[in-house]
């Protein structure tokens, strides 16, 4: 292939190589996945979901490659304040969709013609965004970190509430990474201690403040039935087979070296297999060694995150890398424990695996705003190392002077 053609896949190579082979197990698992679905859903038509699947995956490679041949790193930094705002302008629309019983649903999405988005996948990156611009313009004094800190938790604590009333996991998941930015971003621990416990308390008050009441709020009730059914056990068990046992099934099925591709039986019952509990049937299809280099590849990926971050010359662009790099990491580590029974179930995909629609696009522009950092990065280096050549006055050659 033309060698000019691999230079547009600019920035860190061995995330694009992790991309790519996690592109490849994707189509793979979601053919095998979805057939269920099809034959529900689709009269047993399962290449339409493979090439939906398909076009989102190119699609999103499409905007990794736009972002990172053309659109500078301070762009980011200049839009987050405006994102921010439209994120939750956002938010607040699908809450009061969902309230005033507009439009069918649990307000995590909004309607966009034949399709649909969930308003959180935009708050997710515009909080990383606003946040990194916060951390990178106020480090120098304890003043500074302490108006940093206030400037972050209180949007932080408003969009996190926002997504908690349809989507609860979502929401504790972009408050870990803003937590995790902060804390790298030298904000004192006093400050994220309260935090912490603020935290707690919300929660608990949630779970008992459910038992109290007759009739808690839908979203309440759920997270409260989420925590005792991981700590007591789900008592829909003993009336049959839950989503969760099926995973651990399909793992324990699957063996060291798996069933072979397409050959899972457990996702023909599972209503989220290509979805929330795709890990389970990778590992059912192709074994636990597999499943390690999934999680692998992951590893490789927060490495190159850090790596990333270590080189950059600039505030923002480290933070920015943080924030995104660590929400996906926690996002697998997530799915990855609820498809092996070690967290709650809740309803978190595999970035990048996991069949999916704009969702996927969201993800994309994450990985997008990491590579190009990763270019911006290149670029600096190699204009710091260039020499500049300068002619001697009244001589005939050159002299090297490095910068």
């Amino acid at each position: 292939m033309n060698v000019s053609f691999w230079k547009i896949f600019k920035g860190d190579r061995v995330i694009w190589a992790v991309l790519i082979l996690l592109s490849l197990l994707s189509l793979l698992i979601v053919y095998s996945a979805t057939g269920a679905l099809a034959y529900r859903v689709a009269s047993g038509k399962t290449w339409i979901y493979l090439v939906r699947h398909m076009g989102f995956l190119v699609a999103g490679f499409g905007v990794m490659l736009l972002m990172v041949n053309v659109l500078p790193v301070k762009i980011y930094s200049m839009a987050a304040n405006l994102m921010l705002y439209f994120s939750i302008a956002l938010l607040v629309l699908a809450v009061g969709l969902k309230f005033t019983h507009i439009i069918p649903g649990s307000g995590r999405t909004l309607p966009l013609g034949p399709l649909s988005f969930q308003p959180a996948e935009v708050a997710k990156i515009s909080l990383i965004m606003y946040a990194a611009k916060v951390l990178g313009k106020k480090q120098k004094t304890k003043r500074d970190l302490f108006l940093a800190f206030r400037g972050i938790i209180i949007p932080a604590g408003i969009v996190c509430f926002l997504i908690s009333l349809s989507d609860f996991s979502t929401s504790a998941l972009l408050f870990a990474a803003i937590m995790t930015m902060m804390f790298i971003g030298r904000i004192p621990l006093k400050y994220m201690f309260l935090v912490v416990v603020a935290g707690i308390g919300f929660v608990a008050l949630m779970y008992f403040g459910a038992s109290i009441m007759d009739e808690p709020p839908a979203r309440i009730a759920t997270i409260k039935g989420r925590i005792d059914r991981f700590i007591h056990g789900d008592p829909n068990s003993s009336h049959g087979i839950t989503q969760a046992d099926y995973a651990k099934l399909a793992i324990y099925s699957g063996g060291f070296f798996g069933k072979g591709p397409g050959q899972s039986d457990v996702s023909n019952f599972m209503a989220a297999a290509y979805n929330d509990f795709i890990f389970a049937i990778i590992v059912e299809e192709y074994g636990l060694f597999i499943g390690i280099g999934v999680i692998f590849l992951y590893l490789i990926f927060f490495f190159r995150g850090v790596t990333i971050v270590r080189r950059a010359n600039r505030t923002f662009p480290a933070f920015l890398v943080v924030g995104l790099t660590m929400i996906l990491v926690y996002q697998a580590m997530i799915n990855i424990g609820v498809s092996s029974g070690t967290l709650p179930v809740t309803g978190q995909p595999l970035p990048w695996v996991s069949y999916g629609g704009t969702a996927l696009l969201f993800t994309a522009i994450s990985f997008g705003c990491i590579l190009s950092v990763s270019y911006q990065n290149q670029v600096d280096h190699e204009a710091v190392d260039q020499p500049v050549m300068i002619k001697a006055p009244d001589e005939d050659y050159e002299i090297e002077k490095s910068e």
